[in-house]
């Protein structure tokens, strides 16, 4: 069945994908968060000409000969456009099979254990760990994670002395019993990482998220050699070779590839077999209520080196308003502490048509 339309919806933070083929039948994906409007540009102009007309079944192939046809465009864009046209193609998949994505993956519907993943550091300690408490009370989650240092901080602190005591405070609050994450954000350099790590290892905290810069490898695994809590890393990557550097070398003791950002599902798959060869979890990383978390529970449901958790953003309205409204119905409740996969076919959700009536469509269509 060819590709014969793509279009995107898409403002300054979500873009849309809807994929359709020659018998009308159509999927719908999703470009990566932030900036995409640009990256649906990208789709247009750099992905859709080597799409429209092939096949569905040449997805996999696509996500290799694209990047060659483009190649003097290496980065994150290229990337991050390429993951709306694979989305979309695979709830195309679902439907036509009549099956969850999760189970066109190898894997099942079923429930997913989630961690509370908190975006903010604009936010006192107390304040945080009031917070976990009551989303503990009202949806069971019995797994936190919050951030410490500033993003790419250079070992300077959000304000002084906040990493020092978010810690011991959440810990305190929230007991012995609950699993507790913290993110770096690229915030530290291997030493002061280092020292910081000790702290939470004292402190109970079993994942320390991007420690040091990403791009300065061989920082973050000084950090790893150090500690005994897992290190943990590879959100931002989308280039294979780095991967199989990261993992080969052992920077990390988990690996987090962010589906959208590395290009989708198949380069997702193909980057979570690199480390389920290598005995590394897998647990990728989705840091808000698009579709990107949705794309991760499928992705979780059918890979066997999946982590403990999934990462779901607790973020709200007045942190994060443009994730508001974008669906008909909610695929993520959460129960107990755990999210569902549903067996509906494809991805299982609805996009929100008055939200799509105001994003900025364009589309591209395979000439007759």
């Amino acid at each position: 069945m060819k590709i014969t339309k793509l279009e995107s919806f898409a403002n300054e933070f979500v873009g849309f994908i809807r994929v359709t083929a020659e018998d009308g039948s159509t999927g719908w994906g999703q470009v990566s968060t932030y900036n995409s409007d640009i990256t649906s540009q990208v789709l247009h102009r750099q992905i859709a000409p080597w799409a429209l007309g092939r096949e569905m079944t040449d997805l996999e192939a696509l996500t290799v000969e694209i990047p060659e046809r483009e190649h003097k465009f290496p980065g994150s864009y290229l990337r991050r456009a390429i993951a709306g046209l694979d989305t979309a193609i695979w709830d195309w998949r679902g439907k036509q099979a009549g099956k969850p994505v999760a189970e066109l993956l190898g894997g099942s519907a079923g429930p997913l254990r989630a961690y509370a993943s908190s975006m903010r550091r604009d936010i006192t300690a107390q304040e945080e760990a009031d917070r976990f408490s009551a989303l503990r009370d009202k949806h069971g989650f019995d797994a936190f994670k919050f951030r410490v240092g500033a993003e790419c901080g250079h070992d300077v602190d959000e304000w002084p002395g906040r990493t020092e005591e978010i810690v011991p405070t959440v810990r305190k609050s929230l007991g012995d019993d609950v699993s507790l994450l913290v993110d770096g954000n690229s915030g530290f350099s291997a030493a002061r990482a280092i020292e910081v790590g000790k702290m939470l290892q004292d402190n109970g905290v079993e994942h320390f998220e991007e420690p040091c810069p990403y791009w300065l490898m061989e920082e973050t695994r000084q950090v790893t050699d150090a500690l005994s809590l897992d290190v943990t890393g590879g959100e931002q990557d989308c280039d294979f070779q780095h991967w199989r550097r990261m993992i080969d070398m052992r920077a990390v003791d988990i690996i987090q590839p962010d589906v959208l950002y590395l290009g989708g599902i198949h380069r997702t798959m193909q980057v979570a077999d690199m480390g389920a060869k290598a005995n590394l979890p897998c647990t990728p990383h989705c840091a808000n209520l698009s579709m990107v978390t949705l794309f991760t529970m499928h992705l979780l449901r059918a890979i066997p080196n999946a982590g403990k958790y999934l990462e779901f953003s607790i973020e709200d309205a007045f942190y994060y308003p443009w994730q508001q409204n974008l669906f008909l119905n909610n695929p993520y409740e959460i129960t107990n502490g755990k999210a569902t996969v549903t067996d509906a076919p494809g991805w299982g959700v609805e996009i929100n048509p008055e939200w799509l009536s105001r994003s900025t469509y364009q589309v591209s269509e395979l000439e007759t």
